[in-house]
């Protein structure tokens, strides 16, 4: 069991814990912790500096977005010649979407390095892609962008970029599904209602009907993902049907 997996089970008050924890995601040495103790710091702590500004990992999410888009555009960019400006756009959002960003936080096991005031447990999926950025962010700020770049090659693009299975990938079911119906000139309804049922975080419930007929459910922690959820069922329900879009 290497040794992040030891301490992430809660985050240490320990600077050389902390520090060694940090050194193993990044795989070299970071150098100002205080820019990763604010990347893993949410704003429930209400944590303010000596003028007043708010510190948690927000403002952190907001540059590590730029980032990765930045590094993951050049990418693109020398290996898709070919690629026009549209195309390169969508490739992007595939490899930098909430739900990508999400599984590579989930695979660090950033959340157990998180100081909250709320219980983990009712945190929603995104909070592992926020912090992922943040991270990045972290990373630019302390080693600059040689060694940002590098981390993002590390854990993004050479495990996961295949432009061949990227051209395949869906963005939106909804859009997908949306478009085909007006194509078809088919009838569409979300109907979205709240179910929180028996869960501490507030859900929701989706019923997707085509043609006035029921074509799949769902649930999940906001509207936006129910319906998402709902338009991938129907899309596999369907599937023989709906064709998936050209990427260029």
């Amino acid at each position: 069991m290497s040794y992040i997996s030891n301490i992430f089970k809660s985050r240490s008050k320990n600077s050389e814990d902390f520090y060694m924890a940090i050194r193993e995601i990044l795989s070299f040495k970071p150098k100002k912790l205080k820019f990763y103790h604010t990347a893993f710091t949410h704003r429930s702590m209400n944590i303010k500096n000596s003028k007043g500004h708010a510190i948690n990992y927000e403002r952190l999410e907001f540059l590590g977005d730029a980032m990765l888009s930045a590094v993951i555009a050049h990418h693109l960019y020398i290996e898709v010649p070919s690629g026009d400006e549209g195309y390169l756009t969508k490739m992007r959002s595939k490899i930098v979407s909430r739900e990508h960003l999400n599984e590579l936080g989930k695979e660090l096991k950033l959340i157990n390095l998180v100081e909250s005031k709320i219980p983990k447990g009712q945190f929603g999926d995104n909070i592992h892609g926020n912090l992922f950025e943040a991270l990045v962010g972290a990373i630019y700020l302390d080693r600059g962008y040689n060694y940002c770049e590098k981390f993002i090659y590390k854990r993004i693009i050479t495990p996961h970029v295949d432009i061949e299975t990227l051209e395949g990938k869906v963005i939106s079911y909804k859009s997908l599904l949306i478009e085909w119906c007006q194509k078809e000139k088919k009838s569409f309804n979300y109907d979205v209602y709240e179910d929180s049922g028996n869960d501490n975080t507030r859900h929701f419930s989706v019923k997707l009907s085509i043609d006035k007929k029921v074509i799949s459910k769902a649930r999940a922690t906001s509207k936006k993902k129910a319906e998402e959820k709902a338009s991938k069922r129907a899309f596999f329900a369907l599937q023989k049907q709906i064709p998936r879009p050209a990427t260029n």
